[in-house]
């Protein structure tokens, strides 16, 4: 079975993004744990724990799941 490395053998900008957010808590500034949150690709949201969201589909938004400790946990285009 061949090593895949999320963002070097030509994945997805979804496993391009988890891999730069996923652990991390979105802030003002970037650092070992946390990232920007104007680095964002313009059309996002964060999805905080039992937050209500729309159901409609926008394949160019990101979509930022975060923990009760405010840990990205997942991303998705949705």
């Amino acid at each position: 079975m061949p090593l895949v490395v999320p963002g070097l053998m030509g994945g997805s900008q979804q496993e391009e993004w988890m891999t730069k957010l996923l652990g991390k808590k979105l802030s003002d500034s970037h650092d070992e744990t946390s990232f920007a949150k104007q680095d964002l690709p313009k059309e996002h949201r964060i999805v905080e724990p039992g937050a209500m969201v729309t159901q409609e589909v926008n394949s160019d938004r990101l979509s930022i799941h975060v923990g009760e400790d405010g840990t990205v946990r997942h991303v998705e285009y949705k």
